[in-house]
């Protein structure tokens, strides 16, 4: 018999493409609720701690390790009964599922991941309704652990070699300094959460290059993308080094402002970052899927090598990642954050402050995250590494990800089993 159907699903079901549409309140209507806060923003801020302990070196496999962990958490709490021990059981529930499916897979963090769960159960009245959470959360976390087996985000299968193309106009290649191997080229055969293949959403070819389009992109970049650029600005340059890093580190700070603010039960919250993250992986996949698909030339080669005014010293500001350009996987990530945050949390929100580990001591504030997408697009250009096109289209394709994960929401949070 299956577990019955929780408020998170008909959340889940009642996602459009509107964000408008929601049935959460938005982040800056009141203060958070006290229903199960705590204990998701403790747990989250252990998955975050664990990840960066002793995570991945490939981002989509910490993506991940978020997603599987937090829709089992999502998924047991949605369990729970009503009355007034409903609290209890997905407090107990979320903590089980996190813990469980951490310790599956960050095996060097047993110890510590222990500990917190002792901390957690601690403060949980004994009982009937804490031990039927304790087991949810293991059962939900079991089978979301076995669901994504062989799904080929491992880093092995995520960096599966990649025979570069001869070169010619408008063919990657590898890139200065290091010349490293194309990365990410596994990503585009991974089996996703929701999508029906990593090509569903494909966008559009690049601009031609003999287009004036292309001609105005290159300009650009040539022009503000420069490590001497004489027309970057100090903030520009800030912008540019503020959003270099990893995407998903760059974004754990505003999904918890999100999380923190929401005024949904323990359930929503949970539904929230497993929605969020299982979007994120979507995109990454559905990301290299288009960047192999028309394998581009990095800014640096086109500058270059290309035949619009060469110049052979042309340096970026920072250093071109291992594959192609089009379109930016920062931007793609951004883009699929702005829409989940958007319809989970609401498009605005009170000032809320972020920092970046290639930016130590900055500290940028947002009141929405339309705003974190704009400065993505504008820093990849600023850094030298993509086109404005590129960028762009990113963005596009992440929403669209994005809303796709939106309208599955109810297949992805009703419990297994």
């Amino acid at each position: 018999m299956k577990p019955p159907r929780s408020a998170l699903l008909a959340l889940g079901a009642a996602l459009v493409l509107s964000a408008t549409a929601l049935a959460l309140p938005s982040a800056a209507q009141a203060a958070p609720a006290a229903d199960g806060g705590a204990v998701v923003r403790e747990w989250y801020d252990t998955t975050a701690q664990t990840v960066g302990a002793a995570g991945a070196p490939t981002q989509v496999t910490n993506s991940r390790t978020w997603a599987i962990s937090w829709l089992a958490a999502a998924r047991a709490a949605g369990e729970a009964p009503g009355g007034r021990d409903r609290a209890a059981f997905q407090d107990a529930a979320v903590a089980s599922a996190v813990h469980d499916a951490l310790a599956d897979l960050a095996p060097t963090r047993r110890a510590e991941l222990d500990s917190a769960l002792a901390a957690t159960l601690g403060r949980i009245p004994d009982g009937r309704a804490e031990d039927r959470g304790v087991a949810a959360g293991a059962r939900q976390a079991k089978l979301a652990l076995a669901s994504r087996q062989g799904d080929g985000l491992d880093p092995a299968s995520v960096n599966a070699p990649y025979a570069v193309e001869p070169a010619a106009p408008g063919v990657w290649q590898p890139t200065p300094d290091g010349y490293a191997p194309a990365a990410q080229y596994g990503n585009r055969v991974a089996r996703p959460f929701l999508l029906d293949s990593p090509d569903q959403y494909r966008i559009g070819p690049p601009p031609a290059l003999d287009s004036r389009r292309y001609r105005d992109d290159l300009a650009e970049v040539r022009a503000y993308g420069a490590a001497g650029s004489t027309v970057r600005s100090a903030r520009q340059t800030e912008t540019a080094t503020f959003w270099y890093g990893s995407s998903l580190t760059l974004y754990t700070e505003p999904l918890r402002v999100a999380v923190t603010r929401s005024h949904g039960s323990t359930a929503e919250r949970a539904g929230l970052i497993g929605l969020f993250h299982a979007a994120l992986v979507d995109t990454q996949i559905a990301t290299s899927d288009s960047k192999y698909a028309y394998t581009r030339w990095r800014p640096v080669t086109a500058i270059r090598t290309g035949d619009i005014d060469p110049d052979p010293a042309w340096t970026p500001l920072h250093q071109t990642p291992a594959h192609p350009d089009y379109p930016s996987g920062h931007t793609t990530y951004a883009g699929a954050a702005e829409v989940i945050l958007d319809a989970l949390a609401g498009p605005r929100t009170a000032p809320f402050a972020v920092t970046s580990p290639t930016a130590p001591g900055v500290r940028r504030t947002y009141t929405s995250w339309e705003q974190l997408t704009r400065d993505n697009v504008d820093a990849r250009i600023l850094s030298g590494i993509h086109t404005r096109s590129a960028d762009e289209a990113g963005a596009t394709l992440g929403k669209a990800v994005a809303r796709h994960t939106l309208r599955g929401a109810d297949r992805l949070l009703a419990p297994l089993g």
